[in-house]
């Protein structure tokens, strides 16, 4: 019964985040992009599935992998040997990028590199640079030392790759963290960290999922240099129209099956090691293993009908009104209408519900749900319309990634630490299947219509939204630092003047 009155509550808070998407959609439907009533119907029911799949699988997150995540977490940390748990982060790292359904999304697009050897290219990157965070927090480095070197590094190695490869790098670090990945990753930093009693463990136990969004972008721009796809091509997807709405129907059940096997393929490597981690530690009572399994099956059907709606019913929406609004007379309309959607789409992520969430309770409340939602909506509206912006004009990306990750590394040098680990995490939970599934075919139907590169000016857009992140929340830490500055100021003057009263009455 409790678990039924949970499942309420998180379907209702479905609703509030996917509601505004829908009806921007459906007012453009009727303005500015016509759909044709097949493709508005798959979208309805997408929109349908994704509220009810959202629910189940925010509520099979508690239940499972955050607890799961932080015992492991914690069971690594008091390891007496190195060598053991680096190994373990490595192979956990490979198995759930390998798994991830948004990496599987981008890997079809992408024409360049067969998607096998992209997908193994992304997951040892991963798997490396998970190595790389767990030695951060056991030698306590500060996060911002890390992120400097190694995009400096990126930034290096873009100039020595083939410019249409850049964006496919920067967006593959963007995808690589999403609903399977951040779940697991961000709990298992948090159970890291929380072996030490320092005063730096709260904040060192954010940036694990910064740090392995940046192991995706070397890996495969070192790949685009070895693989000279200077010649890729990019071909159109066509989208079949429907006639009537039991075509519609079918499409999503000739869909559930394939996700179906998907999200088998991404939960179950993750099961069958925490039934492994079980079976050496006996962490778990009988109790918790119930919820926990109970919380990996809410998970998968969540998974499940969450991915069928937005890949069967956001794709040809997103292509359409792409098109629509780049092929009318009023192309311009693609910037404030881009940012209104990126304004909306990023409270439909659902990693993004559970960043926020652990964000606030790791905090103690001190950076709220609300708040951090507003920065990162206020960020994807920048990156959306920069994106759209760069559809229209043909700018190179490099343009905006170097003075913004500029910009965003010279902040970590004034703000909390732990603003930057939620900054830098935020910019990969943010870019996930709902950017793939609909921004990206957003952009890509647009480019297509005004005849541009898509490969150069279309693809691109999980890069920016992966990156503007960065900048708005560590700017909100900076305020709150500013604020608690004044504020101690004002409480120092109060004390000396109350202390030159007594001893003026004195």
């Amino acid at each position: 019964m409790r678990y039924n009155e949970q499942l309420r509550e998180k379907v209702y808070e479905s609703i509030t985040s996917v509601l505004p998407i829908t009806l921007i959609v459906l007012f453009l439907s009727i303005s500015i992009a016509p759909l044709t009533p097949g493709t508005l119907t798959l979208f309805l029911f997408g929109a349908m599935l994704l509220v009810i799949g959202m629910g189940f699988f925010t509520l099979g997150v508690d239940m499972s992998m955050i607890p799961m995540g932080e015992g492991i977490g914690v069971q690594l940390s008091r390891a007496k040997k190195i060598a053991i748990p680096l190994l373990v982060c490595f192979v956990l790292g490979v198995m759930i990028t390998v798994a991830e359904p948004d990496l599987q999304v981008l890997a079809r697009q992408v024409p360049a590199i067969p998607n096998l050897t992209l997908i193994l290219t992304v997951a040892v990157g991963v798997g490396f640079f998970l190595v790389l965070a767990q030695l951060r927090i056991l030698f306590k480095i500060p996060l911002s030392y890390i992120l400097i070197f190694f995009y400096g590094l990126i930034f290096v190695l873009a100039f020595f790759t083939p410019a249409d490869f850049i964006p496919v790098s920067f967006d593959s670090g963007g995808v690589t963290t999403g609903p399977v990945t951040v779940p697991f990753v961000m709990a298992l930093g948090i159970g890291m960290a929380s072996v030490r009693s320092d005063k730096n463990s709260s904040s060192d136990s954010f940036g694990l999922t910064a740090i392995c969004s940046m192991g995706p972008v070397l890996s495969v721009l070192i790949l685009g240099i070895c693989y000279h796809p200077e010649d890729a091509v990019y071909t159109p997807v066509g989208i079949e129209e429907l006639a009537t709405t039991r075509d519609a129907a079918l499409e999503f059940a000739r869909a559930l099956p394939i996700y179906i096997k998907e999200v088998a393929v991404a939960l179950v490597p993750i099961v069958l090691l925490f039934v492994l981690f079980q079976c050496i530690f006996r962490r778990f009572h009988k109790r918790q293993l119930f919820r926990i399994f109970s919380g990996f099956v809410y998970s998968y059907i969540g998974l499940v009908l969450f991915l069928t709606g937005v890949n069967v019913g956001f794709m040809p929406a997103g292509q359409y009104i792409g098109s629509a609004i780049a092929g009318s007379s009023k192309a311009w309309a693609l910037l404030p209408i881009g940012m209104l959607i990126g304004y909306f789409i990023v409270k439909a992520e659902p990693a993004v519900q559970v960043l926020t969430r652990q964000v606030e309770d790791v905090t103690n409340g001190s950076i709220t749900q609300k708040s951090l939602g507003k920065s990162l909506s206020i960020g994807i509206a920048f990156s959306v319309g920069i994106a759209m912006l760069r559809i229209l004009t043909g700018l190179n990306i490099m343009w905006f990634l170097i003075p913004g990750y500029l910009l965003s590394l010279l902040l970590t040098f004034f703000v909390p630490q732990i603003f930057t680990g939620i900054a830098f995490d935020s910019g990969g939970v943010a870019s996930g299947p709902m950017t793939t599934t609909f921004l990206l075919p957003l952009a890509m139907g647009a480019c297509e219509a005004l005849g541009g590169d898509v490969l150069t000016d279309a693809f691109g857009i999980v890069a920016m939204v992966a990156m503007t992140p960065l900048f708005t929340i560590q700017v909100m830490g900076l305020a709150d630092n500013i604020r608690k500055k004044v504020r101690k100021r004002k409480l120092i003057l109060q004390l000396k003047e109350a202390e030159d009263c007594i001893m003026y009455f004195e």
